[in-house]
């Protein structure tokens, strides 16, 4: 009995690690940009309080080659200077846009809302939403714009190389690659429109203009905190094809500032992934069995004498399977090494984060972000 325990924490170990290793060849950057020109590109970028950084957003954006663009910036209610520096930089560059978002209506999401005032006031044909924490290199946008022209997608997002300094940084947000690739087939999602395989990263979405508006774009999510993951998921219901792109060496995103911001920001979305509530709990067992158990299990056989060679084999496969994935992951997308090699005390940590988000929807409490208090549906 206890033998096949132990083999079934190996299958949980080594089931994400093999379709972590089939995507790694799927999951590519965007190609490069040869042939036709690139269809114009609207760079929309919401901003609420960003004064600290909205300069270095948009003077990256303004570094793009091989197409024509625009940046606008929504001023979603800033307190702070953010305003004041977007409208210093349009009088000196034309490409610049400064607009303001009119007031947030009943159960509108902040930044659905900016989005959605973007896509309203945007004149080219392709529609790219940036985070105001984003830094574009110059061949991103062309690039992301040609893969959308020539794939025909309605959709494709990328995700930036994450930096982190503080430790909950460094020691979590690794975890999204691991968690796209380790339980994401990646072909099947390419080759359908089934909205159980959306997938996303709202720091940087590229869509078609016409294909956002037949199907309601920001404005069908209004509520929600995770258009990364819902604006994907709209458009395939709608039966657009949607797609993914390795930006690790096009963007770059310093998400968060302070562990108690990773805390706050990774848990205000989380009952619309993980933590709902018919996904936590076969989750939940998976990771545990399969990333933090072998761990555990390890341990153990250090103080039993009597294991079986055949068990010992087993944890020490499980072992190499939860690890693999992290060691490639570290390597390929310049991720901190450290958390990888705490990958077990991370997987405890985002578990901890998805029952707290859940326990707080469960009680109805208000989530808080960006000076803004909402309560979750």
């Amino acid at each position: 009995m206890f033998e096949a325990f132990v083999i079934a924490t190996m299958l949980c170990s080594l089931a994400p690690a093999v379709l972590f290793c089939v995507n790694w060849r799927r999951y590519l950057p965007p190609p490069k940009a040869v042939g036709d020109p690139v269809p114009s590109v609207s760079v929309l970028i919401p901003a609420r309080n960003e004064e600290s950084g909205i300069q270095a957003a948009v003077e990256s954006a303004l570094r793009s080659k091989g197409v024509v663009f625009e940046v606008i910036v929504m001023d979603d209610g800033s307190t702070d200077r953010t305003a004041e520096l977007v409208q210093q930089m349009a009088e000196a560059d034309r490409r610049i846009k400064l607009r303001h978002a009119p007031a947030l209506p009943a159960k509108w999401n902040g930044k659905q809302h900016a989005c959605w005032m973007l896509a309203g006031v945007a004149q080219y044909d392709l529609l790219c939403f940036v985070d105001a924490d984003v830094r574009l290199e110059s061949e991103c946008l062309a690039r992301m714009a040609a893969m959308l022209q020539h794939g025909g997608q309605g959709l494709v997002s990328g995700f930036p190389r994450q930096e982190t300094k503080t430790w909950l940084e460094w020691l979590m947000l690794p975890l999204i690659h691991f968690v796209l690739l380790g339980f994401l087939p990646v072909e099947r999602m390419r080759r359908t429109t089934d909205p159980s395989f959306a997938a996303g990263c709202g720091q940087f979405m590229l869509v078609r203009r016409e294909d956002y508006f037949a199907c309601g774009g920001h404005r069908e999510i209004s509520a929600t905190m995770h258009d990364g993951l819902l604006l994907p998921k709209l458009f395939r219901r709608h039966g657009f094809r949607t797609d993914l792109a390795d930006l690790t060496s096009l963007a770059t995103c310093r998400m968060y500032q302070s562990a108690g911001q990773v805390w706050q920001g990774l848990a205000k979305n989380a009952t619309e992934g993980m933590a709902d509530p018919a996904r936590i709990v076969p989750i939940s067992l998976l990771l545990l069995m399969g990333q933090v158990l072998p761990f555990v299990l390890a341990g153990w056989l250090c103080l039993e004498s009597k294991a079986s060679a055949a068990t010992v084999v087993y944890v020490l496969i499980a072992i190499a399977g939860a690890w693999l994935p992290r060691t490639l992951a570290s390597w390929r997308f310049k991720q901190d090494w450290r958390s990888a090699l705490l990958h077990p005390l991370g997987i405890l940590m985002m578990l901890a984060m998805q029952w707290y988000a859940l326990g707080r929807k469960l009680m109805g409490s208000a989530v808080s972000w960006r000076e803004r208090s909402y309560l979750e549906d």
